[in-house]
């Protein structure tokens, strides 16, 4: 990895370079663990690089943050350290494979709860940086729906939620499309389901949400995609390596590519006033209080 004072001089730059650059807040979540969640946003947000976008994953799955180990890396800041005021957004941001960067979340994002009005001051001023930065930032969530990752759901332009086809997976993803609507949220989701044996397979998979959200929620929930059970997955792992880098032309690994391509270039609709950093930041920071 590239030496970290290198980095910060190099991210000053590129930040002077983008101010044109709108950015887009990206909730990646399921409900359920093991689902392949974390897998899916590390390697999502390389497909969506290798397309020509910038972007940058927070790991807000407080308690069992895992970008860093899937990728072998031990970052020595996190938000805690920004939420503290002892480093700066720049300062607590790692790059990783092709310079995928990267925040770890620590105990961070519960902290925010708990900060004074002086303190949030500078924790807004700081995230707005980010503001223009990069094309998209993922949020890669907690399993299930806890009040944390509640606030990244409602507060993102979209949400991405990843499940199986196993019964419980489905059960659970449902479920966290339903309690999301039954609080009266207006939220954009995106349905990708993982370790597939056959297309038909993810397509059933997919319906089967769809069609209940459809008929009981009053929700159009697309497809985004699916990704094949593939075996070059785990062997990545074990190599602490993104799948995508370690065997690029695996079947998950095309998969993924097409389907960043195609969450990129399809249409978005976003308001004025909830647009890039600032609008997420103030709908996050409205349910902290």
């Amino acid at each position: 990895m590239s030496d970290q004072a290198q980095g910060l001089r190099n991210m000053l730059t590129d930040r002077q370079d983008s101010i044109e650059r709108t950015t887009r807040i990206v909730t990646v979540t399921s409900g359920k663990g093991g689902v392949g969640k974390s897998n899916f946003t590390l390697n999502f947000a390389l497909a969506l690089q290798s397309h020509g976008y910038k972007v940058l994953i927070f790991d807000a799955d407080i308690g069992l943050a895992n970008i860093d180990v899937l990728m072998g890396i031990t970052p020595k800041f996190n938000l805690f350290h920004l939420v503290k005021r002892q480093k700066t957004i720049w300062e607590i941001i790692y790059k990783g494979y092709n310079d995928v960067q990267f925040i770890s979340g620590g105990s961070g994002f519960s902290d925010l709860l708990r900060l004074s009005e002086e303190d949030l001051e500078y924790f807004t001023e700081q995230i707005n940086e980010l503001n223009g930065y990069v094309d998209y930032i993922l949020f890669d969530t907690g399993a299930g729906l806890s009040k944390e990752t509640l606030k990244f759901i409602v507060s993102a332009h979209e949400t991405i939620v990843v499940t199986t086809p196993e019964p419980t997976a489905i059960t659970d993803a449902y479920a966290i499309i339903k309690m999301v609507h039954g609080m009266n949220y207006k939220v954009p989701f995106n349905l990708v389901v993982n370790r597939v044996s056959e297309v038909n397979e993810g397509r059933r998979t997919a319906e089967k949400i769809s069609l209940v959200a459809k008929q009981f929620l009053k929700l159009e929930i697309p497809m985004l995609g699916y990704i094949n059970e593939d075996q070059c997955v785990q062997k990545a792992v074990r190599k602490q390596m993104p799948f995508s880098i370690a065997f690029p032309n695996c079947s998950a690994a095309k998969s993924i590519s097409s389907m960043a391509l195609a969450f990129a270039t399809g249409e978005k609709k976003v308001d004025e006033e909830h647009s890039g950093v600032r609008g997420f930041l103030s709908r996050m920071l409205k349910l902290a209080r």
